[in-house]
Order: structure tokens, then C-alpha cells, then sequence
């Protein structure tokens, strides 16, 4: 990323510390194949230099969401986890009310910049996303529509920035050793 992000910029100078990203996609009608927001993170996620730790797709199931999630933060090996799909609001969107109460801390600012980037994107139908991220165990969680254009917006304009070590005048990258602090 070579750019300005608001209130902070990426110093190319310095090398980035990858950071070991999960993606997992939510949805009981995609596969492998046709998951192409899944698919979208995950490139966008190796061409930032980053490394893809797994890539899972999981029914829209609290149980099979939370599964999921909890056997990646408890490998010790997974860093991030970014999932795409169950943030809207039908029935069957159950991404927030699995992944919000495994939640030690919350990222409010999160949702509210994320509707601000996606507000440019699509208007006032950003309302119908509840898109979120927190912290479970030291390992942060993000929340992202199923659109490939919300995995673009929720990846490029807001989640990239932080999870560049080399992004100033702060960044998420730097805060992980500190996250189980007491």
C-alpha cells in the first residue's frame, strides 16, 4: 500500500512484520469454488505480505462460527482472523451474535469507519450491514459483509492500514505482544 491513509501514512522505509491472518467465510450456500470473498481476502492478504494461516468456510451456525474461531485462537498460531458473511440482517446473519459475545474487548471504531468507507461505496445500503471486531484472547476478530466490493472497502480502506506494522502514527501490529497484558 502505497498511500496515505487518514491521520497516518505507511513509512515504505521500514520492512513490515506479517502478521499471520485466518479468513473465514460464513455462508451456507458457497464452496471453495465460488467463495470469491474469501478468496478476494485471502490475495489481498498475501499481497500485503502477510501470511494466509487458514482459510475455512463455516454455515451460517453459531455454533460452527464460534468452533471455528475458538480453535484458531487457541493454536497460538493465528494473529488475526477476518471473516466475510452473516453481518447483515435476514434471519440466517448470525455473525454478530456468534463472534460479539467471545469478545474481551471491542473495537466500537471499527463499525463506524467501516460504514464511513462503505457509505462512498453504496450509499445508504450500508445500513444493512453490522459489520464488527473485537479481541478474543489476543487475537483480533473483523467482522466483514459477504460482497466482495464490502471485503474490498472493509480490507483496503480500513483493516490494511492497522494491520501494517510499518503505519503511523500507530497501528494494531505494534499493540499485539500487549493485548493479554493484566
Amino acid at each position: 500500500m502505497n498511500a496515505l491513509t487518514p491521520g497516518g501514512k505507511i513509512d515504505e522505509s521500514r520492512a513490515i512484520k506479517p502478521v499471520r491472518i485466518a479468513v473465514l467465510t460464513i455462508s451456507d450456500t458457497r464452496d471453495e469454488e465460488s467463495d470469491t470473498s474469501g478468496h478476494v481476502l485471502a490475495e489481498r492478504i498475501k499481497a500485503a505480505g502477510h501470511e494466509l494461516a487458514d482459510k475455512a468456510i463455516v454455515p451460517d451456525s453459531i455454533v460452527a462460527i464460534r468452533e471455528k474461531i475458538e480453535g484458531w485462537v487457541a493454536s497460538g498460531f493465528v494473529e488475526a482472523i477476518v471473516t466475510t458473511g452473516g453481518t447483515g440482517i435476514t434471519g440466517r446473519d448470525v455473525t454478530p451474535e456468534a463472534v460479539e459475545p467471545m469478545f474481551d474487548k471491542k473495537l466500537d471504531g471499527f463499525s463506524v469507519i467501516f460504514h464511513m468507507v462503505s457509505y462512498q461505496s453504496v450509499g445508504l445500503s450500508t445500513l444493512q450491514s453490522r459489520a464488527t471486531a473485537g479481541i478474543v484472547k489476543g487475537v483480533f476478530v473483523f467482522c466483514l459483509p459477504g460482497s466482495n466490493g464490502a471485503v474490498r472497502d472493509g480490507w483496503d480502506k480500513v483493516i490494511s492500514a492497522q494491520l501494517d506494522s510499518r503505519h503511523g502514527p500507530c497501528n494494531m501490529v505494534e499493540l499485539m505482544p500487549r493485548l493479554l497484558e493484566t
